[in-house]
């Protein structure tokens, strides 16, 4: 795991950055998906080979924020998302500065706020910062920063959920499925059609 950069550096980089980074493209999130997937089904597991171990707990613990586990489906660490990110990082060097930046800026507000980092701030704690950057039109200035590193967080978390076979299945996803006997669209499918299709 990496070690070599100070939470001082992270911090510099992050305000440099003003918080964004790169994000994987279609084709390297499926790619990555694979390789997480054959990861995780390893004897061993899956070790995180960029982020510290307090930096992945961190991302454990933030990316359920963003996709918990409910009656449609599982969380974003149930679908490897946390271990999607550090192998993305692992192949594109240059997003990690900025992408660990936010992390450690995270916890740097979480303290100043609370005098905890982020992962031992209560439940309420924490939802109230994110609250403070999960939504850009009525952020405080102070924090547009934090506002595009999380916005870049979260569709880094959206990669590597939706190209999950738990995202997947959760968007309901049917190709690839043999199908015996066409009988013709649904009733359901019609309507859908009709409801969207001006027949004026």
């Amino acid at each position: 795991m990496s070690q070599e950069l100070s939470r001082r550096d992270l911090l510099a980089a992050f305000a440099a950055t003003g918080g964004v980074f790169m994000l994987p493209t279609p084709a390297q999130a499926s790619d990555i998906t694979r390789t997480v997937a054959a990861a995780r089904m390893a004897p061993d597991g899956f070790a995180p080979k960029i982020y510290t171990v307090h930096e992945y707990e961190t991302v454990k613990v933030l990316v359920d924020y963003l996709f918990p586990k409910d009656a449609r489906g599982g969380s974003a660490t149930e679908a490897g998302v946390p271990e999607f990110m550090d192998t993305f990082l692992e192949i594109e060097a240059g997003m990690r500065v900025a992408h660990r930046g936010g992390l450690a800026w995270l916890d740097h507000e979480m303290r100043r706020r609370t005098g905890k980092d982020f992962i031992t701030a209560s439940d309420a704690e924490r939802r109230a910062m994110l609250d403070e950057i999960a939504y850009p039109a009525r952020a405080k200035a102070e924090y547009s920063h934090g506002v595009n590193w999380f916005n870049s967080f979260r569709d880094f978390s959206a990669s590597g959920y939706w190209t999950s076979e738990v995202g997947v299945t959760d968007l309901g996803y049917m190709g690839n499925t043999p199908v015996a006997e066409w009988t013709g669209c649904t009733a359901e499918a019609y309507r859908r059609t009709a409801s969207m299709v001006d027949v004026g």
